[in-house]
């Protein structure tokens, strides 16, 4: 059975099956416990509760990136094209790590921008090979939930004010990326990370994004988009519930 856990073959994925749904349903109840948790910054148990949410979530990216690549070397899978954490969930899983062990505030609102919607949208189209209960399962699941939780409590357990200068910035940040995995990464190891070559092989609103120059086009033009949401929702229930600033801060 252990073997089986960890082996190159399993049941596939089906998606919207009762393995999926639950999953869903998990990272959803995480994410109303998460924003009732940042309205109690007054209360007593607030400090120590803040560090173990801290660090559970620190632990779990780190756990779930390394176990990861462990297994693919293991199998003997991994390779520069495929398996470097090169993908918007896989750097954004490093800047919120980095975010929440320094409590860095450039690197709070960074990872919020593209940490939070782009995992929710994976937990949602999964690009999956295996169903419960292998590995592969458990890593994909875990992970992309807790970058998306992770990414949404750096922001409001925070004390910095969030402006929109953040989106134009985190936006800048994330053109600049681009260009560079683009230009550079991808074709010099015939890679398709960020999805700048062709689209995922699962179902995925990119689908939808056209080909050419106006796939690139609406790349941009929806990133700024849901940056400016995302930015717009935060900014409304931190002065619609005049959030008290934390007892401890980011930055």
């Amino acid at each position: 059975m252990f073997d089986d856990f960890f082996s190159l073959d399993g049941r596939a994925f089906l998606p919207f099956g009762t393995s999926h749904v639950v999953m869903i349903i998990i990272y959803g109840v995480g994410l109303v416990l998460l924003i009732i948790f940042s309205t109690l910054k007054k209360r007593s148990f607030y400090p120590k509760t803040y560090n173990l949410i801290r660090w559970f979530l620190f632990f779990w990216l780190v756990t779930s990136e390394v176990s990861y690549q462990a297994w693919t070397i293991a199998t003997g899978i991994w390779s520069l094209s495929e398996h470097i954490p090169l993908h918007l969930c896989g750097i954004a899983s490093i800047t919120v790590a980095l975010a929440l062990l320094l409590q860095n505030k450039l690197l709070g609102y960074l990872s919020f921008y593209i940490g939070f919607i782009p995992p929710l949208l994976a937990l949602i189209t999964p690009e999956l090979p295996y169903d419960y209960s292998h590995f592969r399962y458990w890593k994909f699941f875990v992970h992309h939930i807790v970058i998306s939780w992770a990414s949404l409590f750096v922001i409001l357990t925070s004390s910095s004010t969030l402006t929109y200068l953040s989106v134009l910035r985190s936006f800048g940040i994330l053109l600049i990326y681009a260009a560079f995995i683009g230009f550079f990464v991808n074709p010099v190891i015939n890679a398709n990370y960020l999805f700048l070559r062709e689209t995922p092989l699962a179902n995925t609103p990119l689908d939808y994004f056209g080909t050419g120059v106006l796939y690139y086009v609406n790349l941009c033009l929806v990133a700024l988009i849901v940056f400016s949401v995302q930015w717009a929702v935060i900014h409304f229930l931190k002065k619609r519930q005049e959030f008290a600033k934390p007892l401890r801060r980011i930055g």
